[in-house]
């Protein structure tokens, strides 16, 4: 087998998106057990400048937002009737605003609010800017932790986290060469360093040492300010830190790294049933153009 190409997923309501370097697709189950496939060609940027360490993370991680939107809002009309089949640009832009402004608020404001009155308790955290980032990241931690712990008890959620685990399985069955087979998925490990789980948990981290460099003395506005102003340049960071992660997973220190994001997936990932299975090997094959097999079940649409 040749060199394979890069590949990333998503988990979505009763199916599975893939994003292949040209193509991406979603394939959802219905309650009638047919599964219902969307396939679209991706706009290859052919700017260089996009394509730089610390820039790319950017660019990727704004289209995984749009395509992201895009295919939960697909599985939700076609997996539960809900919502419509297309998503608007202002649809979009309204999803992506309250998502960014609730992660803020939770992930940013709150732990800062936080360490900013531990401070008065703690005179430690108030004379040691390194103790403050460090206690302010420690509870951005935890606060993320405890969230995606709670959500895991929702019935839906935890569908979702089945489709997850089927993602990565059918990833790392491609990635090692495999005929793209339940047989061969089932054996699969459901974590994978590449995981948008990890990636945020390496946000998390980096944001610790960027936030360093913001004078101790600061106004809690401004602190607060330059914790959103950041924000892309701890994405871009924390993207090439997940690449290089990924690149050198034999590497022990590297292996010793991508740890803590291996166990969070333990939370977000969850051991799917053969059908989940065969709706994220239908995705890829789908997404790499592989899948010439007659399908009755199948709905192109």
């Amino acid at each position: 087998m040749g060199k394979c190409v890069d590949i990333g997923g998503q988990a979505v309501i009763e199916g599975v998106m893939m994003r292949a370097p040209e193509s991406f697709v979603i394939a959802v189950r219905r309650e009638d057990n047919k599964i219902v496939v969307k396939k679209d060609r991706v706009k290859i940027d052919s700017n260089r400048i996009f394509k730089k360490p610390f820039i790319r993370g950017l660019i990727g991680l704004y289209n995984a937002l749009v395509l992201g939107i895009k295919a939960l809002n697909f599985s939700a009309y076609h997996a539960m009737g809900e919502g419509s089949e297309k998503v608007t640009k202002k649809e979009i832009f309204i999803a992506m605003f309250l998502g960014l402004g609730l992660g803020v608020a939770l992930f940013v404001f709150l732990p800062l609010l936080i360490t900013d009155l531990l401070k008065y308790i703690f005179p430690l955290i108030k004379d040691s800017f390194l103790v403050f980032n460090a206690v302010d990241g420690v509870i951005r931690v935890v606060f993320f932790i405890l969230y995606i712990y709670a959500i895991s008890f929702m019935k839906d959620i935890k569908r979702v986290f089945e489709y997850h685990g089927a993602e990565h399985k059918a990833i790392y069955t491609y990635e090692n060469g495999l005929p793209l087979t339940v047989e061969n998925a089932r054996r699969m490990s459901r974590l994978h360093p590449r995981c948008g789980t990890s990636f945020l948990l390496i946000v998390m981290i980096v944001s610790i040492f960027i936030f360093s460099l913001i004078p101790k003395d600061s106004h809690f506005l401004i602190k607060f300010g330059s914790r959103i102003v950041l924000l892309p340049v701890i994405a871009g960071v924390s993207y090439e830190v997940l690449k290089l992660s990924s690149r050198f997973k034999d590497n022990f220190i590297v292996n010793m790294l991508i740890k803590p994001g291996l166990w969070l997936q333990k939370i977000t990932t969850r051991e799917p049933d053969d059908l989940q299975l065969e709706v994220a090997l239908v995705s890829i094959k789908e997404a790499l153009g592989e899948n010439k097999e007659i399908n009755e079940e199948l709905i192109y649409v």
